[in-house]
């Protein structure tokens, strides 16, 4: 197995050299090999979602160095969210996030497509790839294929969130990133979406990293579950020791 993430040594401070300086993320160093699916726990402050915004550009570590390595090594420390989006996809909790609502479904797919591209002034061939949606999103709950002419704003929750999985998963990701991303949806919503994203992730055999609060699916999904604590990983265990986890072994991590 190679290498797909390497952090080395990744510290985040905020509001540094005042009285509310504080260090989010501690001396974190994270390796993550090819097809790792990596269930991310943590009380609420942990640094989960800095850590998610840190390999994804939006935020650059105060200390450390990011690698990304699928068919060569990349020092991504200092690329911005745009250079790293060629490669790294995320899906937030937020339904209204990582869409377009003014466009049709078809037309957020399309532009999916062309994640990486340059994009210049030509004609956009939706038309020619109509077909290919089609039968991509006939495989997706919440009945997609029947609305592909239909404006983004107009979808419901979960069929937003399910387009934005489809969006972010469309051209195979190096790393894909989820953040909650069925936090926000009904439970019957947000388990076919969760059944949905590990169908797609083992399928395809994506390297993901996927934030949650519920603990019974860190143990269910996933080859492997890291926990954060005041910033800095305190169990990482994956293999047979994943599958031998207990919500009671993951709670003895939250205790005062």
């Amino acid at each position: 197995m190679s290498t797909i993430l390497d952090l080395q040594n990744i510290s985040t401070t905020v509001n540094a050299g005042t009285n509310e300086e504080k260090k989010i993320l501690k001396n974190i160093n994270l390796k993550l090999e090819d097809g790792d699916f990596v269930t991310l726990l943590g009380t609420n402050g942990a640094g989960k979602s800095t850590l998610l915004n840190i390999i994804n550009g939006s935020l650059f570590p105060t200390t450390g160095k990011i690698f990304l390595k699928k068919r060569k090594k990349r020092n991504l420390t200092n690329d911005s969210e745009v250079k790293r989006a060629k490669y790294i996809a995320q899906v937030f909790q937020d339904p209204k996030m990582g869409t377009a609502p003014r466009m049709t479904v078809a037309e957020n797919l399309l532009l999916a497509t062309k994640r990486g591209h340059h994009r210049g002034l030509h004609l956009r061939g939706l038309d020619k790839h109509l077909d290919d949606f089609k039968k991509e999103t006939s495989q997706l709950p919440n009945g997609l294929n029947e609305r592909l002419n239909t404006f983004v704003g107009n979808l419901s929750g979960g069929q937003r969130q399910t387009l934005s999985f489809l969006m972010a998963t469309i051209k195979r990701p190096d790393l894909l990133l989820l953040d909650e991303h069925t936090a926000a949806l009904d439970p019957n919503t947000s388990r076919e979406l969760l059944e949905l994203t590990d169908k797609v992730v083992r399928e395809e055999h994506l390297t993901c990293i996927m934030i949650t609060h519920q603990l019974k699916d860190a143990i269910k999904y996933g080859n492997r579950t890291i926990i954060l604590n005041s910033g800095e990983i305190v169990l990482d265990v994956k293999g047979k020791d994943k599958k031998k986890l207990t919500e009671e072994d993951i709670l003895q991590y939250f205790a005062d």
